[in-house]
């Protein structure tokens, strides 16, 4: 079986990493969780079913993308569902009619199906799934904090996954410690007085991708196309940087979605950046308890909840901005849109394109929001498409009167 039909189940507490994308999309390392199944198991993503509000934005994902349904199938295919992040060997050995299921909560992970079958069985008829086993939980993301809880595994994945490109040598003056694989994209731009950091893992620069003078980077860490390193900057291990971003300061085991910028000083540990988001200078994550206890977070529409990991830092969802000097708190989560210029720290979860000063909290006014995005993505030679518009907009309305 080589095609797979990656869906939306809309299940779990996702937000901020939804709101303007499907969960296939997410990138929990080096690549999204889409991109990692096809690869590990050489399969062609031939349709997304996603839910209403974002078809139009899926189909701008990939060349692969050929529908949003998966009409006119007449045999069975592989669904796998996006909130999956690691490539469970037990999913290529489904027969028709089976499926994989995550233990405790019986949420479909994956299974052979029919179109009609898999209708039924998103519509509440379980029987369409004739047997099934179980894995053990968990094995899919239902909170924002699980691309973190994910990371290590999915980063060590992706980085042998993208390490089959031959690495040309070392540029000249830039120091090479340790002997785990190293790949420099043949386009890729290392300028001298970069420290090439092997000893405890492998090192992927992609094409396009620029390390500027006196930066170090330390392995397992991810360097995405057309992404830039600044001075001075230390990337530590289990980072991954998507593509088009600029980073800077002291950054440790962060997943970067992509087109965002940190350009500054300052540190950001074990976290997640959406896309267009801005870090002013000098901002800052904690990501451990001063009683180095388990870090309790709130998803967005939850509860207060363990979350299983003593480092976290922040889940920043995209178009967040902050001013200088801004403090962000272990375990926070900056939901879509917001504007932080307060004195003082953020912490627990803050609403959907909040304003927040030191005079308060308003709502970000929509179309102010929007002049804003176009802005900066401008920047980036990208433009908003009316189906981006219309999905930020979908998310103001659903999130005003907070």
């Amino acid at each position: 079986m080589t095609e797979a039909i990656f869906f939306d189940d809309g299940l779990g507490l996702l937000a901020p990493l939804t709101d303007l994308r499907a969960s296939f999309d997410i990138r929990t390392g080096a690549l999204t969780n889409r991109e990692r199944i096809c690869r590990v198991f050489g399969l062609e993503s031939a349709s997304l079913i996603v839910p209403p509000r974002l078809e139009g934005l899926a189909v701008k994902r990939g060349p692969d993308v050929r529908g949003t349904r998966s009409e006119g199938a007449e045999e069975p295919v592989l669904h796998v569902n996006g909130r999956c992040a690691l490539p469970h060997e037990e999913i290529v050995g489904l027969e028709p009619g089976q499926g994989a299921v995550e233990a405790g909560t019986g949420h479909l992970v994956a299974a052979v199906l029919l179109p009609s079958e898999f209708d039924a069985w998103s519509k509440g008829d379980s029987a369409s799934v004739a047997s099934v086993v179980e894995l053990p939980a968990p094995a899919l993301l239902s909170r924002p904090w699980h691309a973190i809880s994910f990371r290590d595994r999915c980063i060590e994945i992706d980085l042998d996954l993208l390490a089959g490109t031959p690495t040309r040598e070392l540029p000249p003056a830039v120091l090479g410690i340790g002997d785990a694989p190293l790949t420099i994209g043949v386009s890729a731009v290392i300028y001298p007085g970069v420290t090439l950091d092997l000893e405890h893992g492998p090192i992927v620069i992609a094409e396009h991708a620029v390390i500027r003078p006196g930066a170090t980077i330390i392995g397992p860490v991810y360097v995405g196309p057309h992404s830039t390193v600044l001075e001075r900057a230390l990337i530590k291990p289990n980072t991954a940087i998507g593509p088009w971003c600029k980073v800077s300061g002291e950054v440790s085991g962060t997943i970067f979605q992509g087109y965002s910028n940190k350009g500054h000083e300052g540190f950001l540990g074990d976290s997640h950046i959406g896309e267009w988001v801005n870090l002013g200078a000098g901002t800052n994550n904690s990501n451990l308890l001063n009683t180095y206890s388990e870090v309790i977070a709130k998803a967005p529409g939850g509860g207060n909840e363990r979350t299983g990991l003593t480092f976290l830092g922040a889940i920043i969802g995209d178009h967040v901005k902050t001013a200088i000097g801004s403090r962000i708190m272990t375990g926070s989560i900056l939901q879509t849109g917001g504007m932080f210029a307060q004195s003082a720290a953020v912490s627990g979860t803050t609403p959907r394109f909040a304003w927040s000063t030191d005079a308060g909290l308003k709502s970000f006014r929509i179309d102010k929001f929007m002049e804003t995005a176009r802005a900066m993505m401008a920047r980036r030679g990208q433009k908003p498409t009316a189906a981006y518009e219309g999905a930020v907009m979908s998310l103001g309305s659903r999130s005003e009167g907070w």
